[in-house]
């Protein structure tokens, strides 16, 4: 392992990462598309767009627009299904040069438990961890899992069970009440680790037709206006349940320059995922990378795990 590996090298729910830098999931293809613009050993792992049981077109266009701090999405989890996704994509996993994490939706928790169950049967030849994304209302409630300790708690302690030799993580809500309540029920039902947050629900309207912009009317808001709201997130988990529980975090939302990875990491995040960014310059993840790498050296620590949660705030 060269110097500058070793001061990035982190150890994320027992996954060993090169560096701490990931791509968000719905932000990097179906798995293994970004490999034709960006050196996938140069960062440490991939997230899948998220897969549902069943296959997915998603809501009409427009589903992506920008905005003038980051953009709004309404894609509508459009996916292959877990079919597809097993036969044309998993066999690629094992080949990848960096960890590999696939993200689950769903619509009902037997959702969740199907889907994972199949991508931990691929443990040993590529999934290191798999993400429930829990921003999906439930369609018995119309209730978002992640907006409730209750739903959070009982869709992971469904899952976990079948979920035997990967890594399980949690996507949260920026917007969930009571963000810590939920990420301990998270925790004690068995999470491994939690990814904190997930999109801003927003809303653009054309003011000439007077018309919702996004054809689903409203949208989920990424980019760098969710930034400082992810951070306050990440250090209010960190500081009040995880680090004491010793689960670690992902930090998610407007990483767009090296100094908002490193904001991230010192709220307490293991690591950071990148996803908007992603739009304008895929190979930006790369910059991240030698970025952090010179902070941590300026700071005079061996290892960026010296840094996390670091803020001086006592």
């Amino acid at each position: 392992m060269t110097a500058a590996a070793e001061v990035l090298a982190t150890d994320l729910a027992g996954i060993a990462l090169c560096n701490p830098v990931l791509l968000a999931a719905g932000t990097c293809g179906t798995l293994d598309e970004m490999s034709d613009v960006l050196d996938l050993s140069r960062i440490g792992g991939v997230v899948s767009k998220s897969i549902t049981p069943l296959p997915r077109e998603g809501n009409p266009t427009w589903r992506i627009l920008p905005a003038r701090a980051g953009m709004l999405n309404a894609i509508g989890l459009a996916n292959p299904g877990i079919d597809a996704f097993e036969s044309h994509y998993l066999p690629r996993a094992e080949k990848m040069p960096c960890a590999v994490i696939c993200s689950v939706a769903g619509f009902g928790i037997e959702d969740y438990v199907q889907v994972a169950a199949v991508l931990d049967e691929w443990n040993e030849r590529g999934v290191a961890a798999i993400e429930l994304n829990i921003s999906c209302p439930n369609v018995k409630t119309g209730t978002e899992f992640g907006m409730s300790p209750a739903l959070t708690g009982e869709v992971v302690r469904a899952v976990r069970p079948v979920v035997k030799g990967a890594a399980l993580f949690v996507k949260l809500s920026p917007v969930a009440p009571e963000l810590p309540i939920i990420a301990r029920a998270a925790i004690e039902a068995g999470v491994d680790a939690l990814t904190i947050s997930n999109t801003i629900p927003a809303m653009a309207i054309d003011v000439h037709t007077r018309t919702p912009r996004l054809a689903n009317v409203t949208g989920g808001l990424s980019g760098p206006a969710l930034h400082p709201v992810a951070v306050r997130l990440v250090h209010e988990v960190y500081r009040k349940i995880a680090r004491d529980a010793g689960v670690p975090i992902i930090g998610a939302g407007g990483v767009t320059r090296w100094e908002d990875a490193a904001e991230f990491v010192l709220a307490g995040a293991t690591a950071v995922q990148i996803g908007a960014a992603l739009f304008a310059d895929p190979r930006m993840p790369l910059a991240v990378v030698r970025g952090l790498e010179k902070w941590v050296r300026a700071q005079g620590c061996a290892s960026i795990r010296e840094l996390v949660g670091a803020v001086k705030v006592d």
